[in-house]
This record gives C-alpha cells, sequence and structure tokens, in this order.
C-alpha cells in the first residue's frame, strides 16, 4: 500500500529551485522588516532555503518550521528580556553568523541527500536504503536541537523559577548560560516535538512508502521530542563549561565578558554562543542520526 506521493527528476527540481527562490527572498524581506534577521543574514539564509527546497519540500518545510516558531517565541517577553538577556537584540535579529550556525550543518546534509535521491522524498527505512535514513534522522536531529535551544532560551528565561545551573544544581542569576528551569526543558521537548510532527504531516503528501514503513514513520514525533530536549541539556551544559558567565555590578545583569566589574558565575571563555550552538547541534545530528538507523 502507498501513502502520499512523491516525486524527483531535473524538470521537478528547478522548480523546486525557482520557488525557494521566489520564496526565500519574500520571506527574507519581511524578516528584515521585522526586525527578525539583518541584511547579512539573508545572504545565508536564501541559498540555504534553496538547498533544502532542491532535496525536498518536506526539508524546506522543516527549516521554516524553525524559523517560524523561534522567531514568534523570541518576541514573547522583550521587555522583561531586555533586562535579562546579556545578547538581547529587538525582535531578536539575527545575523549571518547566527544563520549559518542554525542552517549550516542541516544544509550539508540535504546536498547529500538530494545527490543520493535525486531529490525525491524517501521514507526512513533502513532496509531500503541506511544511508538516506541517517541522513535524514540527522535533519531531524538538527533542527530538533535548535528549536528546541531557541524554546527553552526564550522561554525559560521568562519563567517565574530561579534557574539552576546544570552542572550543581545551584541556583544562579537568570540570563546565566547553562541555566535551566523546568519550563525551559519543557518548551525544549515542544520545540522538538513540533519539529516531528511537521515531518511527518509534509510527509503525508511528499513520500510513498508501504504501509508497514508508513506506520513506522509516526516514531520520529517522540524521537525528535527527545531530540530536542537532549539538543537543550548538551547546549546547556557546553554552556555552563566552555562558555563565560558573569554578574556585572555596573549593568546589574549577567554578562557574557569579563571585565574589571564583573564577578564570574560560570565557564570558561573557550566558545561564544554561536560555539556552542555548532557542538550542540553536532551531536544532536549525530546523536539521531544513529538513533534513527536502528529505529526504522
Amino acid at each position: 500500500m502507498d501513502q502520499g506521493g512523491g516525486g524527483g527528476g531535473s524538470g521537478s527540481i528547478w522548480i523546486r529551485a525557482a520557488v525557494a527562490v521566489a520564496a526565500g527572498a519574500a520571506i527574507a524581506a519581511r524578516a528584515v522588516r521585522r526586525k527578525s534577521v539583518d541584511s547579512s543574514a539573508v545572504f545565508v539564509g536564501v541559498p540555504a532555503m534553496v538547498a533544502h527546497t532542491i532535496a525536498g519540500y518536506r526539508f524546506a518545510g522543516l527549516l521554516l518550521v524553525f524559523f517560524f516558531t523561534s522567531s514568534r517565541v523570541t518576541r514573547v517577553g522583550e521587555a522583561r528580556k531586555r533586562a535579562l538577556d546579556p545578547e538581547f537584540k529587538e525582535g531578536g535579529q539575527r545575523n549571518w553568523k547566527q544563520v549559518l550556525s542554525n542552517s549550516g550543518i542541516a544544509s550539508i546534509l540535504v546536498v547529500l541527500i538530494a545527490s543520493v535521491t535525486g531529490g525525491t522524498d524517501r521514507c526512513l527505512d533502513s532496509k531500503e536504503s541506511t544511508l538516506v535514513t541517517a541522513l535524514i534522522g540527522g535533519v531531524i536531529g538538527h533542527y530538533a536541537c535548535c528549536n528546541g535551544d531557541t524554546w527553552s532560551s526564550e522561554l525559560g528565561i521568562l519563567s517565574k523559577a530561579e534557574p539552576r545551573i546544570i552542572t550543581t544544581f545551584k541556583r544562579v542569576w537568570k540570563g546565566t548560560n547553562g541555566g535551566v528551569t523546568i519550563d525551559g526543558l519543557l518548551a525544549a521537548a515542544a520545540a522538538g516535538f513540533s519539529i516531528g510532527l511537521a515531518f511527518v504531516l509534509i510527509g503525508l503528501f511528499t513520500t510513498q512508502c508501504a504501509s508497514d514503513v508508513f506506520w513506522s514513520q509516526l516514531l520520529v514525533i517522540p524521537l525528535a521530542t527527545a531530540a530536542g530536549l537532549c539538543g537543550s541539556l548538551i547546549d546547556s551544559f557546553l554552556g555552563a563549561t566552555v562558555q563565560y558567565s558573569g554578574f556585572c555590578s555596573v549593568r546589574n545583569k549577567v554578562v557574557g565578558v569579563d571585565g574589571p566589574t564583573v564577578t564570574r558565575i560560570s565557564g570558561m571563555n573557550i566558545l561564544d554562543n554561536n560555539g556552542v550552538n555548532v557542538v550542540s547541534v553536532f551531536l544532536t545530528t549525530v546523536l539521531t542520526a544513529v538513533a534513527c538507523t536502528y529505529i526504522f
């Protein structure tokens, strides 16, 4: 029994590329106006959108779900975040480095997927292809992690509970790298869930697979939920250990740079926020890819 429908071929790929350029440009223009990204991010975001769409509409869908949901939660409670977040920017405005750290690994994976599948959307099925299953699983893990980190950071900081640093569980100031709350962790799991649900729903219209394989695809939802939570925990651990946090007595807030008026809270000044994101995304991507080869 077949479920859904897919298609590849050079003609279809060129149509997808044209759609991606038009849609990417329109989304980028809107995002710049709303200060979700700056102009430098457009030069990374649009090519990423094209690469994802050529590989399959489902991958473009995951990218868009991450972009729109993360942009939405970033705008929640902006006034409070301005006073707490050392890296606060109005509208959550992201530059090219942040966009690249949140889409670079996935863009490499979708290019590899497109080269193997010819742009035909495939189900997760190791019996058919372990390589394709691992690559698709990596993309799922990538966006579950990115979404989980964003939701947990943007919503967790608004929690009424005091955060506890993940390494020792001692209470820390809000905005401290590596500080976690129950609300933040639940948000990370919900963010991963949204990625898994999007993957399954879009797949209803873009994939063809046997009925037993089709029903197994539902396992992506709990897997992506776990990946969102796991990615957030990895990010928090790295933030608490290799990313500097200190309290500035002049600004009366947590900052990420040492100085004469800053008292260290935690972490070493080895990686900045973008570096922590890249490492946590990479690790979650690998773990999810491996998990998919065993599950599917």
